[in-house]
């Protein structure tokens, strides 16, 4: 990539531009609010041309400069560079003599590019100078535009089961396509590709889409698991297009591209609704997206498919049938809380009771519930939807997450009024979510008083059913985990070889593993007392609480998950 302040240093050498052009330059830059960079600015204002930045490079680099606006490309030259090649290192065949083929490129300084070609096609390759738009031409004219890019990079995949259907696509949608010039025709191999990702990442049952601009790459990968799996990648000048088409579907600003940006996609997956939350975030090389995916026929309310065994979920269910206080899930982002909740709530949704949620966003709707949609713009923040909330004459209420001192006070206080509260925090560990709410300003005696139980949880992967085999743990995994010759010999420790059905992973689909800290009326004493977190959780050992790695190697000597899935998302347990 070309280092714009040394070509403009070489620019003003050469007597190019005098040092008067160049602030002038910079404040069009600054106008431009980082549109433009300072090349573009100065050829915006006619003080120098690409052809005139194409040939002082060349000759500052020793290389000759080649006019392809006139210059015929005989077509077994063309065919001796592959299109995809070509497309990717954005260079193209020019003459060939003596087994010597002659490629025309637009950056003198990568001479990596010309390394790789002469390794890919094993033979000798030398460079000439082009500009870079001429260059793009001669690609599209001798290779095809981007509908020839995309059936190279698609390859054999069946398009006629690609079912991706566009169901919110409004009025503000095309707009927004009107807005930059984007013709939905014109458009279409692009649409087939994003729709590709999208079918792609539901067929593997990814939870997220990771798509992420490197210097000479457009990366993406699929989160699947919980873990992220790089997958082919487009060409990287497709990178702008891509991105513009998944604004566009998302309606965001599509010329916006110095903030980040929020959105949403509403679409349908071989018959299966999906709800995409499309986030944008500025980068070096562009604009990184992650795009969640929400699987509303996929969301698992049914308790002991979360992971629950028999004793905890009757602890639950002791807890969730309690007529007032509130139950805390702990843990952090993408652990799997907002399932839990959702599943809880689904199994106490009576006819006789009334349950408002107040979420921030409402990943899944759920029947018989009134769910509300955090919206600061307009004051509806946590606390301010909680004080509406009570005024419905709820039983149960479910507040998203308690984010600051407002929120549980407000909490609290409907607790100790008679209404059964769910809520999550960000902590590590169940007992921690006591010193987290007392820090918060929580007087130590409310939150004895009101909280019956809080719930850590982390997700590990479930091991393939069909390359599951039995496994021995290493020293190191012996040595971390404590595992006992007890353990050892009654355990049923396996593990995945790696399949086809797991794409070679040796996972497959994840579950919970869980810590349950009940609030007695010693633990009650104990946070009336301002007790450390540490001393909390001894006591709450003693009394029973078993721990999440205690569940997660349970759940490993049961042979549902690895020791060294639990290792890797527990910490040692204090004794």
């Amino acid at each position: 990539m070309l280092d714009s302040d040394y070509v403009l240093e070489l620019l003003q050498e050469n007597g190019f531009v005098s040092k008067e052009q160049i602030d002038e330059g910079w404040k069009k830059v600054a106008e431009s609010d980082g549109e433009l960079d300072i090349l573009d600015a100065m050829k915006a204002l006619r003080y120098v041309d690409e052809q005139e930045i194409t040939n002082m490079l060349a000759q500052q680099y020793g290389l000759e400069t080649i006019d392809l606006s006139s210059f015929v490309i005989p077509d077994e030259v063309i065919q001796e560079l592959p299109a995809e090649t070509a497309r990717q290192y954005q260079v193209v065949p020019v003459m060939l003599h003596d087994d010597i083929l002659t490629v025309a490129m637009s950056d003198p300084t990568d001479m990596e590019t010309v390394d790789t070609l002469r390794y890919l096609l094993k033979r000798d390759v030398e460079a000439v100078i082009a500009p870079a738009k001429q260059i793009q031409k001669i690609l599209e004219s001798s290779y095809g535009g981007l509908e020839g890019t995309v059936d190279s990079y698609v390859g054999s995949v069946d398009t006629s089961k690609l079912e991706v259907v566009q169901t919110d696509e409004d009025e503000a949608t095309k707009e927004a396509m009107k807005a930059a010039n984007t013709n939905p025709e014109d458009d279409a191999p692009i649409i087939k590709l994003v729709s590709l990702l999208i079918y792609n990442a539901f067929k593997l049952r990814a939870s997220d889409i990771h798509l992420e601009p490197m210097e000479k790459k457009f990366r993406i990968r699929y989160r699947i698991d919980g873990a992220l799996r790089e997958m082919d990648s487009p060409p990287k000048y497709l990178q702008t297009n891509i991105i513009s088409r998944i604004k566009i579907m998302s309606k965001m600003d599509i010329s916006e591209k110095r903030v980040p940006q929020d959105g949403r996609i509403q679409i349908e997956v071989s018959g299966v609704g999906l709800d995409l939350r499309v986030s944008t975030i500025p980068t070096t090389h562009g604009e990184s997206i992650v795009m969640r995916i929400l699987d509303k026929s996929s969301i698992q309310l049914d308790i002991p498919k979360l992971g629950f065994y028999t004793d905890d979920q009757e602890k639950i269910d002791r807890i969730i049938s309690m007529p007032d206080g509130i139950f805390l899930v702990t843990g952090p982002t993408g652990s799997g809380k907002t399932t839990s909740l959702y599943a809880f709530l689904n199994t106490i949704n009576k006819p006789n009771r009334k349950i408002i949620t107040v979420e921030d966003p409402v990943e899944y709707q759920l029947s018989g519930i009134n769910q509300v949609q955090v919206n600061p713009i307009v004051q509806m923040t946590f606390s301010n939807a909680l004080r509406a909330m009570l005024r419905q004459a709820p039983n149960i209420i479910m507040v998203g997450e308690i984010r600051d001192l407002e929120t549980a006070d407000i909490a609290i206080n409907a607790s100790l009024t008679g209404h059964l509260v769910f809520s999550t925090l960000h902590t590590n560990d169940a007992p921690s979510s006591v010193t987290r709410l007392i820090d918060m300003g929580v007087k130590p005696f409310l939150v004895a008083s009101s909280v019956r139980a809080i719930m850590a949880q982390r997700l590990v992967r479930r091991v393939c059913k069909n390359c599951m085999e039995p496994y021995t743990p290493s020293p190191d995994e012996i040595r971390l985990l404590h595992l006992d010759k007890d353990y050892l010999d009654s355990a049923n420790l396996v593990h995945g070889r790696g399949c086809p059905a797991c794409g070679g992973t040796g996972y497959k689909g994840r579950m919970g593993i869980y810590e349950i800290f009940l609030i007695t009326e010693d633990m009650q004493y104990l946070i009336y007392n301002k007790e450390s977190s540490d001393k909390l959780r001894a006591a709450a050992r003693q009394s029973g609480m078993r721990t999440l790695r205690e569940d997660g190697l349970r759940k490993a000597a049961a042979g549902t998950t690895t020791v060294s899935e639990v290792l890797a998302v527990t910490v040692g347990d204090e004794e």
